[in-house]
């Protein structure tokens, strides 16, 4: 049994005829198309909220418009912050879509936590107002035929890169910070190549969309629509894109409703997020933690995001007969932890900032590197190779620039917070450096290769 088309429909049918023949597509393949919709496309009485139009689908796409160039600037800031001259940024080999390279400053201290902080929240913030952009164009999305002129495949296609690479990077992003290695390719390069196919898409459809979207904003009043309730709540006018329902329902709430409602997801997200990267009181309501629960105790009672267990080192190698390796010298220096601490000791109060978006601040307490580097006979490093004990994991050494070598915060950190380094958090020595990104803060270090200039 064929389900008989509305009137709606076969008014669409008709101008779907009309504008093949205007942009000299065969009339009769353009009723055939037309009379033969897949289920579920095309079907316009399936879509008749009265708040669809170009206004309020506008009105999210500002918002849009303006952070999602945010979110991706701070996550190309946090490749580069990676190193990437030194291949140790996932995906290594780029080709032509390779960053210009910079060094990465050590200051301010937090810089890395900002950037990083701010690309992860802001990303999770902004997941309801792409839920409710996609919502409003729900009606253009399942059009039937879906191309109607060569212009318009073009914008077809803007829109699928658009569309497939904000869900590929909101779902995998989410995933990625929610559990552990749960994809079966590499979710650095995936979402690095994903940004970029984003990047087209966004810019594509902004260049041919932008037009529209003033004009939309400007046929409405913001504030207007801010003071209208339920009861007085009307359609727009119909419109060419067809975003406008052709047989619209009564309103269950106003277009203020609908922003508000919006609008309050996404400050719940950001309650429930932001305090991982503010910290202080803030951090107890962020629910939504990254898969780096693990907390130790006492003044080494902050996040862990790989645990000593998790690293499968032989508790054997921490032990008394642990050494320090450093090299690139005249001579490789050996030093146990003893003659570290027997070393001048400086105190630096700085974060670890993960690339999940966590945050933590500590008072860490060591020697510096480039006290190092002068006892291994480099005093001025070019760079440095820091390598640890871990063989198994992924961040199992990491490449330091000279400034991070050079800053006067930069330490071997021995104690933290007044105690020993727990287990976990690194013992008998780690890296912490001012504004590199976590997992470059090497954990249970076994040697340091400075390299000379």
């Amino acid at each position: 049994m064929t389900e008989s088309p509305s009137r709606a429909e076969e008014g669409d049918a008709r101008s779907d005829e009309r504008q093949g023949d205007s942009y000299g597509f065969p009339a009769g393949l353009w009723r055939a198309l037309a009379r033969h919709r897949p289920p579920g496309f095309g079907r316009s009485r399936l879509w008749r909220s009265p708040l669809r139009g170009p206004w309020l689908t506008s009105a999210l796409g500002v918002v849009l418009l303006i952070t999602l160039p945010i979110v991706t600037v701070t996550g190309l800031l946090s490749y580069i912050a990676y190193a990437p001259q030194f291949g140790q940024a996932i995906p290594a080999e780029v080709g032509w879509l390779r960053l210009p390279p910079f060094t990465w400053p050590t200051r301010p201290a937090w810089l890395y936590q900002a950037n990083q902080g701010l690309h992860v929240v802001l990303g999770l913030v902004l997941v309801p107002v792409v839920l409710a952009k996609l919502w409003s164009v729900v009606p253009k999305l399942s059009s039937w035929p879906p191309v109607r002129s060569p212009a318009q495949l073009l914008e077809r296609l803007s829109l699928l890169l658009l569309v497939g690479g904000v869900l590929f990077e909101i779902v995998t992003g989410v995933l990625n910070i929610q559990y552990d290695y749960v994809f079966g390719f590499s979710f650095y390069a995936a979402h690095y190549f994903g940004a970029w196919v984003f990047i087209g898409g966004f810019v594509a459809h902004v260049t041919v969309k932008l037009p529209r979207v003033v004009t939309a904003l400007r046929s409405r009043s913001l504030r207007a629509e801010l003071r209208t309730p339920r009861e007085r709540t009307r359609p727009e006018p119909p419109d060419e894109d067809g975003l406008v329902a052709a047989e619209p329902a009564e309103p269950t709430l106003s277009r203020r409703a609908a922003l508000g409602l919006v609008g309050g997801g996404s400050l719940l997200v950001a309650v429930l997020t932001a305090g991982q990267v503010v910290g202080g009181f803030t951090r107890r309501f962020a629910l939504l933690l990254p898969r780096g629960r693990s907390q130790g105790a006492g003044p080494n009672g902050f996040q862990v995001n790989r645990t000593f267990e998790a690293s499968l080192i032989d508790p054997r190698e921490t032990g008394p007969g642990w050494r320090l390796v450093l090299s690139g010298g005249p001579r490789p220096v050996k030093l146990d932890r003893a003659s570290l601490l027997a070393m001048p000791q400086h105190t630096a109060t700085l974060p670890i900032a993960c690339v999940e978006g966590w945050a933590t601040t500590q008072t860490w307490t060591g020697v510096r590197l480039r006290d190092l580097a002068e006892s291994a006979g480099v005093p001025d490093p070019a760079s440095a190779l820091v390598a640890s004990l871990e063989t198994a994991g992924a961040f199992d050494r990491a490449t330091l620039q000279a400034n991070q070598v050079l800053d006067p915060a930069a330490l071997l950190a021995l104690r933290v917070n007044g105690a020993e380094l727990a287990l976990d958090h690194g013992y008998p020595a780690r890296v912490i450096v001012p504004a590199l990104p976590g997992v470059h803060n090497t954990k249970w270090v076994r040697s340091i290769e400075f390299r000379s200039r």
